[in-house]
């Protein structure tokens, strides 16, 4: 038993030498030859793509010509660089411009909630809402907190873009005032249910009706032609019963609904300063700061 591992070394040895390849000795007595595959972080496998390569595939992965804020959200840092020339951002006053026009169109798109304003010395653009704001300066640098700063960053690297067209810029407050919202939308689809329940109900009252007409007829004759006719429409005109009331619980719950969800826009539309005295408390910290100084307040404008 002693000859055993002196024996498998030399074994070994003989292999390297038949095979032309010298032994490494590694840790303890492993030995590898000098031929063999080791594992180098640095080199470069077949899965690594060139540039051109990623250009390519970030070209067919996204539609430049629809190319919008979401699909701006969706790109990684390295498909950004592959496709974007740095060198050709736009930036000072331009990019403001054509990032306020950005945003509005989102706002009026509902695509956005937030109240947009120009602020001067030095020019910036600041979006806010209820609850957080973004502040654009002129070289591209954005700050702020929120969920309105999610989504303002990529309009902000859209603006900058030569190949992005930036839509019209909307004129005046492109929010609408707390009591031009409607108590609720979809009312074509409300009043086509509450026919299609009306209905419901007219035929659920025509069956039962018929049914025990039937029923107390044949009774009282001792004629029965059918005696489970009654009994069927009976059972059909309860089943068109409970449609019917479904469908009108349905509307009166979307109803509800709707009023609801409108109240909360128009407590969110007095929070950001429209038809009220009331303004996020931040603002009041950015102006202290001396950050806000300059702007434009459009709050005080006659109603729309």
């Amino acid at each position: 038993m002693a000859d055993g591992p002196s024996a498998t070394r030399s074994d070994d040895a003989d292999s390297d030498a038949a095979d032309g390849s010298a032994p490494v000795e590694r840790d303890g007595d492993e030995r590898v030859p000098f031929d063999a595959e080791v594992d180098d972080p640095d080199r470069q496998t077949d899965e690594d793509l060139s540039l051109d390569e990623l250009r390519a595939q970030v070209e067919e992965k996204y539609d430049f010509e629809n190319f919008g804020p979401r699909d701006m959200a969706r790109m990684s840092a390295e498909e950004w660089d592959a496709v974007f020339d740095p060198d050709s951002w736009i930036t000072g006053t331009e990019l403001l411009d054509r990032l306020e026009a950005d945003l509005k169109q989102r706002v009026l798109d509902r695509d956005v909630f937030a109240r947009v304003e120009r602020f001067e010395n030095p020019d910036r653009l600041v979006a806010y809402d209820e609850e957080g704001y973004a502040m654009v300066y002129g070289d591209g640098t954005v700050e702020g907190t929120g969920r309105v700063l999610r989504d303002v960053e990529p309009s902000v690297a859209l603006a900058s873009m030569e190949e992005y067209d930036v839509p019209e810029l909307p004129e005046g407050e492109v929010l609408p005032r707390p009591h031009d919202v409607p108590d609720g939308g979809g009312d074509l689809g409300h009043q086509v249910l509450q026919v299609v329940a009306g209905v419901q109900l007219l035929m659920a009252v025509g069956l039962v009706g018929w049914g025990l007409f039937a029923a107390v007829t044949a009774t009282a004759t001792g004629q029965f032609g059918n005696p489970n006719a009654p009994i069927l429409a009976i059972a059909a005109g309860l089943g068109f019963l409970v449609i019917g009331v479904f469908l009108f619980t349905l509307v009166a719950n979307a109803r509800l609904s709707d009023r609801f969800r409108s109240e909360e826009y128009r407590d969110r539309l007095r929070a950001v300063g429209l038809d009220s005295d009331e303004r996020p408390a931040f603002l009041d910290d950015l102006e202290s700061d001396g950050r806000l100084a300059g702007g434009e307040d459009d709050s005080s404008e006659d109603p729309a």
